[in-house]
């Protein structure tokens, strides 16, 4: 019989791409999740996945297990959740994401403890996640509300993407750069700079946004030595281990040794979206609408 973990090792194999950042995600050694996939397979007596293709792929036996791997896990969480909420006896939590771009501005933490203070019954689980992965996990039900940066790049059906806001990115670049006695600067003047924060477009959310704008500028931006794409960043800028482009939110963030410029490219922009089910719970439905009220500057909104 499958054990809970072999399920959730192979979730998060097929999730990864690959053995190796599977590996790396759940902090197991590369031969433990290989030698577990080849029990499992061993115990259905059918191949999972073929290791012999350029790139992972799963057997159409796989492919039936994934999907009901991801459907069993997410039952054990929710009924574990529920019995630590009648344990407790609470009426109900809410969980809310936000991706490490996102900061926890002072019209979030108020509507936070003023949420608290009207629903005391009602607890808020705050976890970050990235802003890919958010959709995601609002459309299984794993989450309740995200705040993530666009674009979503894979929308799910019965998920609602509402722009809460649209606010400027700028450069983050260590003191003593040639680039700090400015106040503003082109992007294209980050051609030749190594970014900690790699951006890609393979990547939803901010990643995908500089990446789009860096080639829109004329060049493709240069990973430096080390890398984050995490609140880290910051740290590696100040540093000196290359330059950073967040939004100006973040950047009011940026500890001592860290300029901050702004980009003078008006297109140089990042929207802040919200997501949610419209079948959700009532307590996740009137949060919602106080979210768009208190932190929305827009009222622009998109259902998938």
């Amino acid at each position: 019989m499958l054990t809970h973990r072999q399920l959730r090792y192979f979730v998060e194999i097929v999730d990864a791409g690959g053995f190796s950042p599977a590996a790396e995600r759940l902090f197991v050694a590369q031969s433990a999740l290989s030698r577990q996939v080849r029990e499992m397979e061993r115990e259905l007596q059918v191949p999972l996945l073929l290791r012999d293709a350029r790139k992972l792929a799963m057997t159409p036996a796989g492919q039936s297990l994934y999907a009901d791997a991801r459907r069993i896990l997410a039952a054990l969480e929710s009924a574990a959740a529920n019995a630590a909420h009648a344990q407790r006896g609470t009426q109900g939590t809410l969980q809310l994401l936000h991706s490490s771009s996102v900061p926890l501005t002072a019209p979030l933490l108020a509507l936070l403890r003023r949420h608290a203070e009207q629903n005391p019954s009602i607890t808020i689980e705050v976890a970050q996640a990235s802003s890919e992965s958010q959709a995601l996990e609002v459309h299984e039900g794993r989450a309740d509300i995200g705040l993530a940066r666009a674009p979503i790049l894979r929308r799910y059906e019965g998920v609602r993407h509402v722009v809460l806001y649209e606010e400027p990115l700028v450069a983050l670049v260590p003191a003593g750069h040639v680039l700090a006695g400015r106040e503003r600067i082109a992007l294209a003047e980050l051609r030749d700079q190594r970014f900690v924060a790699l951006p890609h477009r393979e990547r939803g959310g901010l990643s995908h946004r500089v990446a789009e704008l860096c080639a829109a500028a004329g060049f493709q931006p240069l990973a430096a030595a080390v890398r984050s794409r995490k609140w880290a960043q910051l740290a590696l800028v100040q540093g000196g281990l290359g330059v950073a482009v967040v939004p100006a939110s973040m950047g009011r963030y940026a500890p001592e040794g860290v300029c901050v410029l702004a980009l003078e490219d008006p297109a140089c922009t990042t929207e802040l979206l919200a997501l949610w089910r419209p079948d959700a719970p009532a307590r996740v439905l009137r949060f919602a609408d106080a979210l768009v009220r208190a932190v929305g500057r827009e009222d622009r909104s998109a259902s998938s």
